[in-house]
């Protein structure tokens, strides 16, 4: 997938919304935009990384509002061994591009829209995320650790797991 076809699939999504409950408003920046935050964080070197390896950094650091499930590097170190190290492969970039749009919702959504909810969410690549926040914060497989920090163009939840799309 190239960018304008991530683009376009990010306007095609917004203009969807989200599900019920999930519009949300940009919320008050830190001071950087989505990738701007992922880059200071030592702990999403790997993000940054895949997101590059990917041609994502410029949709990202675009107007949004988005919404990224921002997964660690502990959760990219628990996917088998040798994963991170192929879907990096330029030849792998389709693949690391489905990976990476899948952890992204268009809009911006904090967790106190998420509490008490149960949702599903449209992501950047076109499936649906199940996400609960019954009793804290899941999406599919993985725990929200980290909730709410603010960006200019969106916000970012951490994640435990990296999320794989069917």
């Amino acid at each position: 997938m190239n960018r304008r076809t991530t683009l376009t699939a990010l306007a095609g999504l917004a203009v969807l919304g989200l599900t019920a409950g999930c519009g949300g408003t940009v919320p008050d920046d830190n001071g950087g935009d989505i990738v701007d935050i992922a880059s200071g964080n030592d702990g999403f070197s790997t993000l940054v990384t895949a997101l590059d390896a990917a041609g994502l950094v410029d949709t990202l650091k675009g107007d949004g509002p988005f919404t990224v499930f921002a997964p660690t590097n502990g959760a990219f170190d628990a996917l088998p061994t040798g994963t991170v190290d192929r879907l990096l492969m330029p030849e792998n970039r389709d693949e690391l591009v489905k990976v990476l749009t899948y952890h992204v919702v268009p809009g911006a959504v904090t967790s106190d829209q998420l509490a008490g909810e149960r949702l599903r969410v449209g992501t950047l690549e076109g499936q649906m995320l199940h996400v609960n926040g019954k009793d804290g914060v899941t999406v599919e497989n993985a725990n929200v650790t980290v909730a709410d920090m603010a960006a200019t163009n969106g916000v970012i939840h951490v994640i435990d797991k990296v999320l794989l799309p069917n």
